[in-house]
Formats: structure tokens, sequence, C-alpha cells
């Protein structure tokens, strides 16, 4: 079977949301074997200039969502940043997953070639193909942030490994 636009975005976003919630449930149960409140972990950074965990949560559940619009053209969901709990972090990831499975794969194939002109930064745009989008840009950024969040847990002491940031890839999906 050729790869397509959608076998190479749609399972990849669900599985990295998949495991990231997997990371957000195991730095709660870290919290509370440490007998601590998780939520402290939600303003966290690695660098005083670098954005804390609750937007690196935030922006890898837009660039999922906002890659697969752009690319199919369908309207993403628009979710308010105001998350300020663990609760709140783990609802944004499951709100992503359940749009992410409304959006038909037919959608996404076939448009490789379409334009995808997309914001960078405050104010500027790029434009780019659908193929090159998703793969040099879409999919970097989202996991960008992926790690990031999983780099700020293990940096507070959460025991995570790469098998938990490789989860979804050990089962198959």
């Amino acid at each position: 079977m050729a790869i397509t636009l959608s076998s190479a975005s749609l399972p990849i976003f669900r599985t990295g949301l998949a495991n990231l919630d997997h990371c957000l449930a195991k730095a709660e149960a870290n919290a509370a074997a440490r007998k601590f409140d998780p939520n402290v972990l939600v303003g966290v950074r690695l660098a005083p200039d670098m954005l804390p965990f609750a937007a690196q949560i935030r922006i890898a559940c837009d660039a999922a969502k906002l890659a697969v619009a752009r690319i199919s053209g369908i309207e993403a969901p628009k979710f308010d940043d105001n998350e300020s709990t663990f609760a709140d972090l783990r609802q944004r990831v499951a709100k992503t997953q359940e749009w992410l499975a409304t959006v038909p794969g037919d959608k996404l194939d076939g448009r490789e070639e379409v334009d995808i002109t997309f914001p960078v930064g405050r104010d500027k745009t790029r434009t780019m193909k659908g193929e090159a989008y998703l793969k040099h840009y879409a999919l970097p950024n989202f996991f960008f942030h992926v790690t990031m969040a999983y780099a700020l847990l293990r940096h507070n002491g959460v025991d995570l490994g790469k098998s938990d940031y490789l989860l979804g890839a050990q089962a198959g999906n």
C-alpha cells in the first residue's frame, strides 16, 4: 500500500497524542507518590525564555489539528488556551483526539500539491505544498512540542523513558 497524506498524518498524530496523555498520567501518578500537586508542573520551563509546560501541550495539540485541517480544507475546532491544571491539559489532548477521529482520510489524500499557507510567528506567513508542509513543518513541529513536554516532565523527576515516548510504536499502531 502506498503512503498517503492520511496514513502519514492521522495515525501519527493520534499515536503521539496518546503517548503524550500516557506521559501526563505518569506525571500525575508520580506527583501522588511524591506527595505534591501535579499542577505545579503546568508552568515549568527549561529556560526563562521558553514557553511553559502547558503551552507545550497546547501547541502539540494545535499542531496536530491545524495540520490536518489545513491539508484537508476542513475547519479545525477552536479551543480556549486557558488550561491551568493537569485535568485541563488531558482534556485538551482528548478533545484533539476526538476531533482527529472525525476526519475522513479521503479529505487529506490527493492534496499533496495543494498550497498550504500558515502563520509563522506573529506577523508572517509561509506557503508550502501539502506534502512538503506535512513532512517538513507540521510533523517536526508536533514532535518538537511533544518532546519538550516529555523533557520538562523528565527534568522534574517523572520516571519516564524512551518506551513511554514510543509507547504506540511498540504496540504496532
